[in-house]
C-alpha cells in the first residue's frame, strides 16, 4: 500500500459502523432547519462529502434568497418524520428514504450514506 493510499479515505464495512437510523433522523431534521434558515449549514458540514456538501450550501443560498424576497423571516420548521426505509445495495452502504409529514405537505427525503473512515457520511441527499 502505497502512502497516499493510506491516507486516502477508506471504505469500512457495515458491520464495523453505527445504526444508521439515529443519523438518518438527524441529518433530515438538521437538512430540513438549514433550508428553512433556523440553523447554520457549516453544523452539518462533517458528516456530508464534499459534494453533497457543497449542493447543501447551494441549495440553503436559495432557500435564504427566496424568503429574502418574499419578506418571509426564518421559522423553525414543524414536521414529524413518518417512516424510515433502509436498504444496503453493498457492503458499507446505505441508501434511505425519510418521510417527513409537515402542516402543508408530506415529504421524501432520499439520502446515501457510505461508510468511510468508520462513520457513515451522506454522499448524496434529496428532498423531494
Amino acid at each position: 500500500m502505497t502512502p497516499h493510499e493510506y491516507f486516502a479515505p477508506q471504505p469500512t464495512p457495515t458491520s464495523e459502523l453505527p445504526d444508521p437510523a439515529p443519523l438518518l433522523r438527524s441529518l433530515t431534521r438538521g437538512v430540513l432547519e438549514v433550508l428553512a434558515g433556523v440553523r447554520e449549514v457549516d453544523q452539518l458540514a462533517r458528516w456530508f462529502s464534499e459534494d453533497a456538501f457543497r449542493s447543501l450550501v447551494t441549495r440553503a443560498n436559495l432557500s435564504a434568497r427566496a424568503r429574502s424576497a418574499r419578506g418571509v423571516a426564518p421559522a423553525r420548521p414543524t414536521f414529524e418524520i413518518r417512516s424510515l426505509r433502509v436498504t444496503a445495495p453493498i457492503d458499507g452502504v446505505i441508501e434511505a428514504v425519510v418521510v417527513v409529514a409537515g402542516p402543508g405537505r408530506t415529504r421524501a427525503v432520499a439520502v446515501r450514506l457510505d461508510g468511510i473512515d468508520r462513520r457513515w457520511r451522506a454522499t448524496s441527499l434529496a428532498i423531494l
